[in-house]
């Protein structure tokens, strides 16, 4: 069995099909999903959807650093009560982004420390988003992390310095979706000096496909390119990938 460890299969981008996709999913041996949350306005139909397909999709609760604007205390007050009524298997998706919009820095970095507070107080893994924003974000770890918070670093893109101070947290693992698949995405040489116990499959979809469908909408079931790709970088049987990625990733969703 494979897992996707982070799809937004609750975008209006699967409305028309989205049973379809999942259960094709299934029958292509990628078995659970994980929901990152990405504001208030997207977690009612996040609850809809794992509770629809119980023991197969299942809920975060967070605020994606884009969705951070000046009210972002009051619409966290709100996420957070989710937390208690849905148990949910994460905090997240949140973390900094810094590609789109610089002008909301601190407010980033202070719903990603609340969000990290959460994690803690309910004993949760958190799922982080990290676009051009390493520095700033190991800057608010290198503070905060402890022995009880565990993660996954999603869509890891940077170098292997970066994967390595992540390491040293010694709870996260990294999220390698369609882009260790593009031609010169460089991820290939830097996985090569990472320990498979650390990697964790994910697609991100609708976002990022991995090649040959890359700039169509992604979906769960192409978890097996990805995983096939990082067969090859590992040197491993496919099945080996599938066994100790999944292992992986139901270790940091207690699962």
């Amino acid at each position: 069995m494979f897992v996707d460890t982070h799809t937004h299969i609750y975008l209006e981008d699967f409305d028309k099909d989205r049973k379809v996709i999942i259960e094709e999913s299934y029958r292509l041996n990628v078995k659970k999903l994980f929901l990152p949350n990405i504001d208030l306005n997207t977690i009612e139909k996040v609850v809809e959807i794992s509770n629809k397909y119980k023991n197969i999709c299942y809920p975060m609760v967070g605020l994606h650093p884009c969705s951070v604007k000046q009210n972002f205390s009051a619409e966290l007050q709100v996420l957070k009560s989710y937390i208690k009524k849905l148990k949910p298997v994460a905090i997240g998706e949140t973390g900094l982004d810094l590609y789109w919009d610089k002008s909301t820095i601190n407010e980033q970095i202070a719903a990603f420390k609340e969000q990290i507070k959460w994690a803690k107080e309910f004993n949760l893994p958190i799922v982080i988003h990290a676009r051009n924003s390493y520095k700033e974000i190991f800057k608010v770890l290198d503070v905060l992390n402890n022995e009880k918070l565990t993660g996954i670093f999603h869509c890891f893109s940077s170098n292997l310095n970066d994967a390595e101070h992540i390491l040293n947290y010694g709870g996260f693992k990294l999220g390698i979706g369609g882009v260790v698949t593009f031609k010169n995405s460089g991820l290939d040489k830097i996985l090569e000096k990472i320990p498979l116990k650390n990697i964790v499959l994910e697609t991100d979809s609708p976002y990022l496909s991995p090649a040959p469908f890359r700039g169509k909408r992604n979906k769960s079931s192409y978890i097996p390119l990805i995983a096939k790709k990082i067969s090859e970088i590992y040197k491993r049987e496919l099945s080996d990938i599938e066994k100790i990625t999944t292992k992986n990733a139901l270790e940091i969703f207690k699962l």
